[in-house]
């Protein structure tokens, strides 16, 4: 099962909400790193100054002491009452001091009258302060992050909304119909009246492509069914004619009974370009035991003078199927099969499942020409050698459901396997007599 494709506005979303977690870390951490060092900058001027004030007072006023305050108390390493963990700092400044039950900004420093000392301030309220301002900015963030994607959400719907409009109308269109366009919102985009004008332009190419194909077959069945009515005329008047030859009368109602089977599959390719979905309604049962050797002689004329043999082996099967595409499809088969060979045999068989098989004791063809010609099959293409003959019965065995397949037989020669499987299984089977060992046999001239 393929996977759900996700809208395009939730694509964009989770790209703008991984900017957004970017940006917050990036501006987060910038103004981390810069008030750390704003405030190590502001205790360090302001430790600095008044540990300098202490030192002038000193030098001027042997007698002079300092008088701790509440946030600001000093004090000197040789002193017993000097707490350890201030015993442990080297001189320079250091933040976040424990002292007592609160944090200080302590400044450590070697001095020449006092020895060493260090003055401590006392920065348990600015902590708090600092921590409530973070937990605010934190939420205010949150907040706009929050907004951020649900005003994003709402104007990426609105923005993709006319392009799912446009999907649904370019789902409601009806191929074949003629003057259909797809209409925009003037207030859309230009983008999406871009993509609109060449949608249209394209539905208005592909409604005169379908105008010419609809003459085209219009013409094309009046054109091949006026010499098929006249060569079915002619043969019926010869037949009328008293005095014809028993061997003419013969040749005649052959040719009398292969127009009528041209003239059926004329329309059957007319249907097929039409309307390939009523081909299966032009079904009916046949006996393909019965039918295997009347195409085998009407294809007896182009064994000429070769020294092929053809030999049907078949077992008992009824099909539902077009008469004029099983005689198409193995007529084809057939004839390609006499034409690649010089000598030998050609055998016809035909299972009870309804897979048949031609043999034929050609050149054979290479595992590359085989792998071209399925390609062709499942492609609809066509070459010089093959006429339409290969994409016929590609086309046909695709709407009826049946396969077709070629396989080289050793030590020369191919074998096509054309499996009718889906149409013996629409009808009972009927058992009667096999046409087992009918052969025709063309000989050179001596």
């Amino acid at each position: 099962m393929a996977a759900r494709l996700r809208p395009l506005y939730r694509h964009v979303l989770g790209w703008m909400l991984g900017y957004l977690a970017l940006i917050s870390l990036a501006v987060f951490g910038v103004g981390n790193y810069v008030h750390e060092h704003a405030e190590h900058a502001a205790w360090r001027a302001l430790l600095n100054s008044e540990l300098d004030s202490i030192l002038a007072h000193v030098d001027e006023d042997a007698a002079y002491r300092w008088q701790d305050s509440d946030t600001l108390r000093l004090y000197r390493f040789d002193a017993a009452s000097t707490p350890a963990t201030l015993r442990a700092l080297h001189p320079g400044l250091h933040d976040g001091v424990q002292l007592g039950a609160g944090e200080a900004a302590v400044m450590v420093r070697d001095t020449p009258t006092m020895g060493r000392v260090a003055l401590a301030l006392d920065i348990t309220d600015f902590h708090d302060l600092e921590q409530f301002a973070t937990r605010w900015v934190l939420l205010a963030g949150l907040v706009m992050i929050g907004v951020t994607v649900v005003m994003a959400l709402l104007g990426m719907r609105r923005l993709v909304r006319p392009l799912s409009q446009l999907s649904r109308d370019i789902e409601q269109l009806t191929p074949g119909d003629a003057g259909q366009r797809v209409e925009v919102d003037p207030r859309g985009s230009s983008e999406l009246h871009t993509i609109a004008h060449a949608l249209n332009d394209y539905l208005l190419r592909n409604a005169r492509f379908v105008e010419r194909e609809r003459v085209f077959i219009g013409t094309v069945s009046h054109e091949l069914r006026t010499p098929v009515a006249v060569i079915t005329g002619a043969a019926e008047l010869a037949l009328e004619q008293p005095g014809v030859p028993e061997r003419a009368r013969q040749q005649i109602q052959r040719a009398q009974r292969t127009a009528a089977d041209v003239e059926e599959l004329i329309e059957l390719l007319l249907v097929l370009a039409r309307d390939p979905g009523r081909l299966a309604a032009r079904s009916e049962p046949i006996a393909l035991e019965q039918l295997l050797p009347r195409i085998v002689d009407d294809h007896r004329h182009l064994l000429g003078s070769k020294d092929l043999q053809v030999v049907v082996r078949a077992e008992p099967l009824q099909l539902l199927a077009p008469l004029a595409v099983v005689q198409a499809a193995v007529g084809n088969l057939l004839r390609n099969a006499i034409e690649n060979s010089d000598r030998g045999c050609i055998e016809l068989v035909l299972d009870a499942r309804g897979v048949l098989h031609v043999r034929d004791p050609g050149h054979g063809m290479s595992p590359e020409e085989i792998a071209r010609a399925h390609a062709q099959l499942a492609r609809g293409l066509r070459t010089a050698q093959g006429g339409i003959g290969l994409d016929l019965i590609g086309r046909l065995c695709e709407h009826l459901g049946w396969t077709l397949q070629f396989a080289a037989v050793s030590p020369r020669g191919t074998e096509a396997t054309l499996d009718f499987s889906p149409a013996a299984a629409q009808v009972p089977t009927v058992v009667g007599t096999a046409q087992a060992g009918t052969r025709i046999t063309r000989r050179p001239s001596p």
